[in-house]
């Protein structure tokens, strides 16, 4: 092969590349909202809160403002921080775990991460536990650096931020109480739902939280009817 033809193989390699990086990194849910994602490990994860008010299929999420409505709902629903629209471009909405059990929350092709996919992640980054370790298996705070490697570079109170080390850019969006509706500790916490029901109590589910001060990542179980942030994730 001549050079003249090598050359030329090189450039479409390029421009081909270049062609297709504003495709990259990016996914769109039904509402329109665009989200940059980042690969860690073996799943590709979106790097922000999911936004959306409407199920993959079309169908819209009820919006629930009211505090005691929401502490009676045993189905899907939505709201935002405070129910103030001006939340969702920094932290997402937050859902109960009746809206993640439809399997449509997320664009298609994604899903929301499992308890084995949280655990996956957190060994991924974590400085000291790996992937697979018993420590992921327990409840409460575990881990030893996971929440820094994972928490935003800033948003934190008290500058209490992370070092962001994988893009994941996670933010204390706080949470919305199942006993009495309140939003409550945005900005110190953050929460976020998987797609396992707790196998003791079919009332709970599993979450994952950061907490300002920890360097540790909590796993633990609250009632369904929590307002919490979601992730999405796919097989890369």
């Amino acid at each position: 092969m001549s050079k003249f033809y090598i050359l030329f193989y090189l450039f479409l390699s390029v421009f081909s590349l270049k062609a297709q990086k504003p495709g990259k990194n990016i996914v769109t849910d039904i509402d329109g909202n665009v989200y940059h994602t980042i690969t860690i490990g073996k799943y590709e994860w979106m790097a922000e809160d999911l936004k959306t008010t409407t199920y993959n299929n079309g169908i819209k999420i009820p919006n629930i403002t009211g505090n005691i409505n929401w502490t009676k709902l045993n189905s899907g629903a939505y709201c935002w921080y405070n129910n103030d629209e001006y939340n969702v471009a920094i932290y997402g909405a937050l859902y109960n775990w009746y809206a993640v059990n439809t399997a449509k929350l997320c664009p298609d092709g994604w899903r929301v991460p499992s308890d084995e996919e949280w655990k996956y992640l957190e060994g991924y980054v974590d400085n000291e536990y790996a992937i697979g370790d018993e420590i992921w298996n327990k409840t409460g705070l575990r881990g030893f650096d996971v929440a820094l490697a994972v928490k935003a570079s800033s948003g934190w109170d008290r500058d209490v931020n992370g070092l962001d080390r994988f893009g994941f850019k996670a933010l204390p969006g706080g949470e919305r109480l199942s006993g009495d509706g309140r939003f409550f500790i945005m900005g110190f916490n953050g929460f976020w739902w998987t797609s396992d029901e707790d196998t003791i109590n079919d009332g709970k589910a599993i979450y994952r939280s950061l907490i300002y001060a920890f360097d540790q990542m909590m796993r633990y179980t609250h009632d369904k009817t929590f307002g919490f942030s979601v992730r999405c994730i796919r097989d890369r």
